[in-house]
């Protein structure tokens, strides 16, 4: 675990948020309902770094000048030290569709494209539809985290390589037809505020794909049919019931999403299906691009510590914990030998980012100070 004690005033205090997609967490594992937490955090940080499973709320979103919007894999591979973040003021953002999308629910979507530019100002360049349904297929672990698989993924990417080659896009909508389960014991749990997302682990693995392939920024809204009304539906979960569509967050998210840059260093080379990315290779650092070195800290739920960017950013970062969070997963910190500060809340997580900025170990800030011990060698 990094000093608590190495933040120069000088640099901005830099903050990432995590909570992984699809495994039922009690905060974040729902339609959004980690975004207060975000808003939050984001006044105590200059710089605050999360991903979509985050700030996605379906038709609500709320747009902070201070946070960066970066997909799962793309953490991940920031995280690493591998690439880094380039603030955007504004993308181009490329819209693709599922040709599995029946031709109602498709308009739904391009209308809210419509109003996403004229209501928000927002730029997006002309839309393609995949050339075959994407046939998309949900699974559920043992653990009941929820993942998923794309049948026809190289449509998917044919698609998306046109936007960014022809239109110019700079960032990736996707709209996928997801399998309709109204009447699921799971769906049920969820809307109640009691289960996992059962659409969240598929999400991850379209996003995933592209930005790995590309080096783009890419988020994905599902399609689906309307739920009937549900009078017992939790407030966790009511902002996907809102419409007809969830693409609206995932527009303004993108549309201000940094941009990726490969790092420098010869010995990392990006992988072999990045390498006929159309844009990527042109983006160069600057003094204003984010590197995993620039992190304080970095905030997860206590039983969800084994992601690939957590485990990067706790060598350098101070990592906090949360307990109170709970979630399907039973891998603590202490398991993968790491030294976290455990807090119960994330008012408590937010505190110790204020005392971590002011120079102030948060032990001090406790009933109870044992004596300083001598060195044992």
């Amino acid at each position: 675990m990094g000093s608590l004690l190495t933040t120069p005033s000088t640099r901005p205090y830099t903050v990432v948020l995590i909570v992984p997609t699809g495994i039922g967490a009690a905060i974040g594992g729902y339609a959004g309902d980690a975004l207060p937490v975000a808003r939050a955090v984001a006044q105590v940080a200059d710089r605050l770094i999360t991903h979509p499973n985050v700030l996605n709320g379906a038709q609500l979103y709320w747009p902070i000048p201070n946070v960066y919007y970066v997909e799962g894999y793309g953490l991940d591979q920031f995280a690493a030290g591998q690439w880094g973040l380039h603030p955007i003021r504004q993308n181009r953002v490329g819209l693709v569709l599922d040709q599995g999308i029946e031709p109602d629910l498709r308009l739904r979507h391009l209308q809210v494209a419509d109003a996403a530019r004229a209501t928000l100002g927002l730029h997006l360049t002309e839309y393609i539809v995949t050339d075959a349904p994407l046939g998309v297929e949900l699974r559920t672990a043992a653990s009941g985290a929820t993942w998923g698989t794309i049948q026809n993924s190289d449509s998917l990417l044919r698609a998306v390589e046109k936007l960014l080659r022809y239109a110019g896009a700079e960032a990736i909508a996707v709209v996928a037809r997801f399998p309709d389960d109204g009447g699921s014991e799971a769906l049920r749990q969820y809307r109640h505020g009691h289960g996992v997302d059962p659409l969240a682990g598929a999400e991850a693995v379209i996003s995933h794909l592209v930005v790995r392939t590309f080096r783009v920024p890419c988020a994905h809204a599902p399609a689906l049919s309307p739920l009937p009304l549900d009078p017992e539906l939790s407030p966790r979960s009511a902002a996907e019931e809102l419409g007809y569509t969830f693409l609206p967050c995932v527009l303004v998210g993108l549309s201000r999403a940094p941009q990726f840059v490969i790092a420098s260093d010869p010995q990392i080379q990006p992988p072999a299906s990045a390498t006929h990315s159309p844009i990527s290779e042109t983006r160069k650092a600057t003094a204003e691009t984010i590197w995993a070195d620039q992190v304080d800290a970095v905030i997860a739920p206590a039983t969800a510590c084994g992601g690939s960017a957590l485990l990067s950013l706790s060598q350098t970062a101070m990592l906090i914990t949360v307990a109170d969070n709970q979630t399907r997963l039973q891998v603590p910190a202490e398991a993968l030998g790491l030294s976290p500060l455990k807090v119960e809340s994330y008012l408590e997580a937010i505190g110790v980012l204020v005392a971590q900025r002011a120079g102030v170990h948060p032990h001090a800030l406790r009933s109870h100070l044992t004596q300083i011990q001598p060195l044992a060698l």
